[in-house]
């Protein structure tokens, strides 16, 4: 990997954590994952707006508010049901479960809390709502190929970052 700067057409590897609006740590990649710049590939914008420039070793903190990153939090795809009508092997907090509607759309929910005999599964990305922190490590840059550009993601491995 070179140690050109970050801009359009480079593939960049980068390192990043999550941290929701309470300090919490959500997610976490020290295993570089890579994405083509410019070319409205997997990340938020403003994330990849704070990294235009950038330079192998560089950090950047970027704050990301609900409707710029995983959205409003959508009620409507929250529901809740008596937990005798859930299998047993869905009876967990943080079980997964793909739903497919009427016309064939589908929906992953999971499992978000368990009171008594009720059961709520949620359809909303765990972070919709909340004012989250990126910290973003510049790892590696190097030149994309026309491939990558037309594919909006680098060859050696699938862009892995919201």
């Amino acid at each position: 990997m070179t140690s050109d700067t970050v801009s359009r057409n480079m593939v960049v590897y980068l390192t990043y954590a999550i941290w929701d609006q309470h300090g919490y740590p959500f997610e976490q990649y020290d295993v570089p994952v890579g994405y083509v710049h410019g070319v409205h590939g997997p990340l938020f914008e403003q994330i990849e707006q704070a990294l235009e420039g950038r330079k192998v070793g560089d950090r950047v903190e970027v704050v990301v508010a609900p409707g710029e990153g995983f959205g409003e939090h959508q009620p409507e795809l929250t529901f809740t049901d008596d937990i005798g009508n859930v299998p047993p092997q869905h009876r967990r907090v943080g079980s997964e479960v793909m739903f497919e509607s009427e016309r064939g759309e589908q929906m992953l929910f999971r499992v978000t809390r368990i009171e008594g005999d009720r059961l709520t599964i949620d359809a909303n990305h765990p972070l919709a709502g909340q004012t989250v922190r990126f910290v973003v490590n510049v790892v590696g840059i190097r030149p994309a190929t026309l491939e990558e550009i037309a594919n909006r993601m680098p060859a050696d491995g699938d862009a892995q970052l919201h």
